[in-house]
């Protein structure tokens, strides 16, 4: 594409590798090196999952931390982004996997209790309205811990607490959510997430994503028993939407904590279309005449929802011309096209060793920048 002049960088993270800002300067870099002096704009992206915050904050939002309770009971601090009245919050930041003890899987007992209290510490800062980015959880336990630190009780059948996590869900006797707080009646609430699965089923949240979090079949069996149970009871304590919301899209994100956002009455969008909104992706698109977009692994995952695809949508639409980096490539030539990707550079064509890739990551993706100068901007 002869005569480009000014491109924008919109990539996700190389999980285990590079952040998503990482991406985004070391790409500047190589193209640099080829045509020193050329316009490049860095708009990191996420979807929602880990790595949401740090795409806000790149884009001009305030961090903020708060102290809160790991997925474990211990303490964590955990990190929100402001601007203005719009917070981004990630689950991940409280609730994630990353924030287990080493070699620690719990997917019984872990809990989204501090999930709750990050949106407390956003709503405590003054935002009206939360982009609740979800994704990447250690946890199981249909949003009960979330909405335990916002004001609901979850009783046993003597009156006390059930405890926490999905497996704690199977001893549920009654719900009340009366004492939720009363400021998210007024906050506009955002369920940002890459996945559409409802709460229970075979494409549950349990079934699909509970052996990635350490469960085995007979804990998958217990937690989708569990999480139909709470359905259940919630649907005794606020009525059939209980039941309905169970069934929709997004419920099951992050371990059904996508189900207590819809009973606090989020909104569930894809999270890479809501992020790009918040990130103002949309006149850096316009400005742009080619857009590098990415993430570690362009497969099949990738064409459901994920960044660079949201990314690509976005700028076909715009009539731009979309190349992706990315760790490995796993698409066909068709499918990326499909996508509006003309073509991917996967740093394996650089390294075909992949440890070398994943462990010098930034100058390999230098030197893959300067082959997509080369190819699309000399």
């Amino acid at each position: 594409m002869n005569g480009t002049r000014r491109v924008l960088i919109a990539a996700d993270k190389f999980k285990g590798s590079l952040t998503a800002l990482e991406v985004a300067e070391r790409v500047t870099a190589g193209l640099r090196r080829v045509v020193p002096g050329l316009e490049v704009e860095a708009l990191p992206v996420a979807d929602g999952g880990d790595g949401t915050v740090a795409a806000a904050v790149a884009a001009g939002f305030v961090r903020h931390e708060a102290r809160v309770t790991g997925p474990l009971g211990q303490e964590v601090t955990a990190a929100f982004a402001l601007r203005g009245d719009t917070a981004v919050v990630e689950m991940a930041e409280a609730s994630g996997l990353g924030r287990l003890p080493a070699g620690v899987l719990a997917p019984l007992t872990a809990s989204t209790h501090g999930s709750g209290e990050l949106l407390r510490a956003a709503l405590d800062a003054g935002a009206r309205t939360i982009v609740f980015g979800v994704g990447g959880s250690a946890t199981t336990d249909g949003g009960a811990g979330m909405l335990s630190a916002l004001g609901a009780r979850f009783l046993d059948a003597e009156g006390e607490p059930v405890p926490p996590g999905g497996g704690g869900l199977a001893g549920l006797a009654r719900a009340d959510l009366s004492g939720l707080d009363p400021r998210l009646a007024s906050v506009d609430l955002v369920l940002a997430s890459d996945v559409d699965n409802p709460l229970t089923g075979p494409k549950g949240a349990p079934a699909v994503y509970g052996p990635q979090k350490g469960a085995s079949p007979d804990d998958v069996a217990a937690l989708d028993a569990a999480l139909v149970h709470y359905a259940e009871v919630l649907e005794e304590a606020v009525g059939s939407r209980a039941a309905e919301y169970a069934g929709a899209p997004g419920a099951g994100a992050a371990g059904g904590i996508g189900y207590g956002a819809l009973l606090l009455g989020a909104r569930f969008r894809p999270g890479i279309e809501v992020m790009l909104d918040v990130l103002g992706f949309a006149p850096a698109l316009e400005r742009a005449s080619l857009v590098i977009t990415g993430e570690g692994s362009l497969d099949e995952q990738t064409l459901h929802g994920k960044a660079p695809a949201g990314v690509a949508a976005a700028a076909r639409a715009a009539g731009k011309e979309v190349v992706a980096v990315c760790g490995r490539l796993a698409l066909s030539a068709q499918e990326l096209s499909g996508a509006g990707i003309r073509r991917a550079y996967p740093l394996t064509e650089e390294e075909p060793d992949v440890a070398l890739c994943i462990a010098q990551a930034g100058p390999i993706l230098e030197r893959v920048a300067e082959r997509i100068a080369r190819d699309h901007l000399d």
